[in-house]
């Protein structure tokens, strides 16, 4: 159960992320935030996959997290390569 736990995002960690990558007050859906997001998840993931190396479900969810954050990065980086730039640092996606 506990491992279920880290898998996910908490509540807490979702609104902080909110906070800090809003682009206005109450913005929840802009590119910035759902990076912001599925970057945290991918990260959490990740670590289970340390510790579950043969868990293959989860993986494909990972590999389509993954390409849905590519997605909206490539958006990002065509509509303004500066606020692309800084998501990227900001969020220490190498790229």
């Amino acid at each position: 159960m506990k491992d279920l736990l880290t898998m996910s995002i908490t509540p807490q960690r979702k609104t902080e992320l909110i906070r800090k990558f809003a682009r206005e007050e109450g913005d929840t859906g802009s590119p910035e935030v759902q990076v912001a997001i599925l970057t945290e998840r991918i990260t959490n993931l990740t670590e289970h996959f340390k510790t579950n190396a043969k868990d293959n479900h989860s993986r494909r969810g990972l590999l389509k997290m993954v390409a849905s954050r590519r997605k909206l990065l490539d958006y990002v980086k065509r509509k303004d390569e500066e606020r692309y730039r800084n998501l990227i640092s900001e969020l220490g996606i190498r790229r």
